[in-house]
Parts: C-alpha cells; structure tokens; sequence
C-alpha cells in the first residue's frame, strides 16, 4: 500500500500543480511520528488528498461515506488512508476504529466542521475531535484550506481550474484529560480547544470566509467526531 501511495503522490501533486497552483505551507509542522490529529477546514470533495500529498507518513483519516460511491475517487481515498463514517447517524464503528488508529500512533485526520461548507465560509467546529484529542493527550494540527471551495464545492459536479493554498500550522499540544475529571468539565475544555483550533484555522482565510456564529447548547449526540 505504502508503494501504491508513493507512486500516485507525484501523480496528484503534478496534477495538482497543472489545474490548481497547489502550494503547501509549513508542512515541517507535522510530526514525523507519533499520535496526532490533523483538523482542517473541508472546503472540497478532494481536501483529504490534497492535504495527504506532501505528507512522507502513512496518513489515515475519516471521509463521508458517499465519497466513496464517486467513480475513481472512492478508490483513491481508500489507497490514501481513508475510512468511512456515517454523518446521518452516531457511527460507534468509525469512533472506535479512530480510538485505535490513536492509540496505535498513526496520524487522524479529522473534519471537524462536521461536512463541506455549502458556503464557502468557514463554519463551528464540533468538539467530537478535540474531545478525541484530550482523552489520550495527542496534539492537534490545524491546517487551513483556502481555494478548494472555488474549485470543486458540494455544488459542483466536477473541478474546475483555481489557486489551492494549504498551511499547517504549528501544533497545538494537550495534557492527558484527569480519569477523575467530570463529563461537563470535559465538555468545556473540548469546546475551548475546538474555539481556539477555529481561530487559528480562520487566521489563514480572507475574513469574509469566515462565518460568524454564536455557540449554543448542543445536542450531545451530534457533538460526535464527524468528517
């Protein structure tokens, strides 16, 4: 599989550059080893390929299941690292096949706006994610995506040609959440890290792209990790 992702990785990166003038940044902010979670921005049906491509470690990561039913593309995902999970219901096969690709050191990427935008602008992040990330101490990587949603929105059947910028940024580190912590102080410290993930994220988009929102209370049960 490793030889399969090394051979179509100069593929999508000249393909890339041709239609798109893909162009990464920061990319050194992304630990060469251990757990970690990658949380960008989901502007397109491509960003988890686009955000694999520069990457020299085995990347795995959660992908709507639809996409999988795209001609080419579900078969790509697939060769890249990803799995499928279920955004019409709480999907516990995809929770836990997470946990375990944690626990086992591998790089997760996660969505956590939940979907693609249907606006273009960037929308609140779901704790599911960050929630993930306090529970076995990892650190977060916030990557921004900015050019994907000119150039193959949920509302285009095809891409067209555009400029794709990428920016991983430095990681956000965490502490262990305490066994003996309470189910509403992690809730909140979730949320806080969720919060601060969006902001950096959002300091590499044009501010009109930025969806303004004030939190409320949510149902738990869609505060699940969702891509």
């Amino acid at each position: 599989m490793r030889f399969v992702i090394e051979v179509l990785r100069p593929i999508a990166l000249l393909l890339s550059r041709i239609f798109f003038k893909i162009q990464f940044h920061r990319v050194e902010n992304v630990p060469k080893e251990g757990a970690c979670i990658l949380t960008p921005n989901h502007e397109s049906f491509a960003d988890p390929i686009w955000i694999t491509i520069p990457i020299k470690r085995r990347v795995r990561y959660m992908a709507w299941e639809r996409f999988f039913r795209v001609p080419v593309l579900g078969t790509v995902m697939r060769v890249f690292g990803a799995f499928p999970v279920k955004l019409e219901t709480t999907d516990t096969a995809a929770q836990r096949e997470a946990i375990e690709l944690i626990k086992s050191g591998n790089l997760l990427v996660i969505f956590p706006e939940g979907g693609r935008t249907k606006t273009g602008k960037l929308m609140p992040f779901k704790a599911g994610a960050f929630r993930l990330a306090l529970t076995h101490g990892v650190p977060i990587v916030p990557v921004t995506i900015d050019g994907g949603y000119a150039i193959w929105s949920i509302h285009r059947l095809l891409p067209r040609p555009g400029r794709l910028t990428i920016t991983y940024h430095p990681p956000i580190y965490t502490e262990q959440f305490s066994a003996n912590g309470g189910r509403i102080e992690m809730k909140e410290q979730a949320r806080e890290l969720a919060r601060q993930t969006r902001a950096v994220v959002a300091s590499a988009l044009d501010p009109a792209n930025i969806e303004n929102y004030i939190e409320t209370q949510t149902n738990p049960l869609k505060d699940n990790i969702s891509t």
